[in-house]
């Protein structure tokens, strides 16, 4: 039996904000370049600009928004068993700016990818653009990992890469790092859906082999 055959990956987005690189997916899954089922995308925040971009698309969306638990725990153990009862095959963080729980972490291991303004394990956290800028760093991107309980610490699969100019700011690099994150963002999905890729006991494999080292694109 061939790839006809073969279901795709079910697959549920988490945003908080825009959800330009929910955009992205979604451009690509009609472009049929992505083959994926997104079964629904969550938010955490109900103005989430993503929701409307899935709605549009007939996307199921939800949101599960923290202000309306009584404490961290609650909302962590409904995200979680919303999770369990979806069953998706990938989560896909997408500009999701909450901390995902060690329970929550540890039960999806190896189906969870994110998307990181910086090239890790350089700049976690937050304000990557002008942190770069103030260190005169001559390189700058985006990188694709699993994620892992510890923050912008999991295996990275793919970056993307430019040289950081003169007249760059925080506000050229962004636009510049979102540009890259549309390339490989999909691409590694793609490569999960296809069972190319998977992380399990701590070891990161592409095509069967481990993967020590990133894969790289380069800004032509």
């Amino acid at each position: 039996m061939g790839d006809e055959s073969r279901s795709k990956c079910r697959a549920v987005c988490f945003i908080s904000g825009n959800g330009t690189n929910l955009q992205a997916i979604i451009d690509n899954i009609n472009d049929k370049a992505l083959q994926i089922d997104l079964i629904s995308v969550i938010s955490d925040n109900p103005k989430a600009k993503g929701l409307d971009r899935a709605e549009k698309e007939g996307i199921n969306t939800k949101i599960i928004d923290d202000s309306s638990f009584q404490n961290r725990k609650d909302f962590d153990e409904c995200f979680e068993k919303e999770m369990i009862a979806l069953n998706p095959d990938l989560i896909i963080l997408a500009g999701y700016m909450k901390i995902l729980s060690r329970s929550f972490c540890l039960r999806f291991t190896g189906r969870i990818l994110n998307i990181h303004p910086s090239l890790l394990p350089k700049y976690k956290g937050l304000n990557t653009h002008q942190r770069v800028i103030d260190d005169q760093e001559e390189l700058h991107g985006a990188s694709v990992h699993f994620v892992t309980p510890e923050l912008d610490d999991g295996p990275v699969i793919i970056q993307y890469q430019f040289n950081i100019e003169n007249h760059d700011d925080r506000h050229s690099l962004q636009e510049k790092v979102q540009r890259g994150e549309y390339i490989i963002y999909s691409k590694a999905i793609q490569w999960f859906s296809e069972d190319r890729l998977s992380f399990e006991s701590e070891k990161l494999c592409l095509d069967g082999a481990p993967l020590s080292e990133p894969r790289i694109i380069k800004k032509s």
